[in-house]
Parts: structure tokens; C-alpha cells; sequence
């Protein structure tokens, strides 16, 4: 046999307010639902931007900290190579090393002295 219950329910002022005082306990708890989900959405809107924006500004450093290593070996290898053209000038200037430059380069020769150019690869025959 199957009984079939069924509940009436009694409306009275007091029921009215339970019900009336359920309704707004929803209420709230639906609006208060939507606050968390609207502030955790603008939450990790702006955790992902600094994230986004930490990672380029690393970029941005390693690039920049590359660059400046390179400048710097070549600011090195132009220190190196003006050291070396000062010491050129210095000799230059000094007119025995110009003339033996012009010597050996230009087969220049002092008053009364003889000059033989000899063949720079040697016969293998």
C-alpha cells in the first residue's frame, strides 16, 4: 500500500516573515556571491597585468644588461686600439723609425747605399 503524505501548510503572519526573512537571506547571499566573483575576477585581472608587466620590464633589463656588456668590450678593444695608435704616433714622430719605414717598404735608400730585392719564396727545385 502506498501512502501518499501530504504536507498543508499554514499560512499565518509568522510564516509570512520566514518566508519574506529566507527570500532576503538568498538575496544576499546571491549578491554577495557576485561581489566575490567580481572582485576575484578584478583581482586576478590585475595580478595578471603586474605579472605581464614584471616580465616584460625582465626582458627589458636582460636585453639592455646584454647590450651594455657589449658596448663595454667594445669600449675595451677602442681603448686597446687608441693606446696603440698613440704609441704609432709617438713614433712617427721620430724620424728614425720614419725613415726606416721608408727603407724597408719603399726600398728607400741612404747616400751611396745599395739595394737588392731578394725573391721572398725560396726555390723547392
Amino acid at each position: 500500500m502506498s501512502m501518499k503524505k501530504t504536507i498543508t501548510r499554514i499560512e499565518s503572519n509568522y510564516m509570512q516573515q520566514y518566508d519574506a526573512h529566507m527570500e532576503r537571506q538568498k538575496r544576499r547571499k546571491k549578491r554577495l556571491i557576485r561581489r566575490l566573483v567580481f572582485f576575484s575576477i578584478i583581482a586576478l585581472l590585475a595580478i595578471g597585468s603586474m605579472a605581464s608587466y614584471h616580465l616584460k620590464q625582465r626582458t627589458i633589463y636582460a636585453e639592455k644588461s646584454e647590450a651594455y656588456e657589449q658596448l663595454e668590450s667594445e669600449w675595451a678593444t677602442l681603448k686597446k686600439e687608441e693606446e696603440h695608435l698613440k704609441e704609432e704616433i709617438k713614433l712617427l714622430n721620430n724620424e728614425e723609425y720614419v725613415l726606416e719605414i721608408a727603407r724597408t717598404n719603399y726600398f728607400f735608400s741612404k747616400e751611396g747605399e745599395l739595394i737588392f730585392k731578394l725573391p721572398e719564396e725560396s726555390p723547392s727545385n
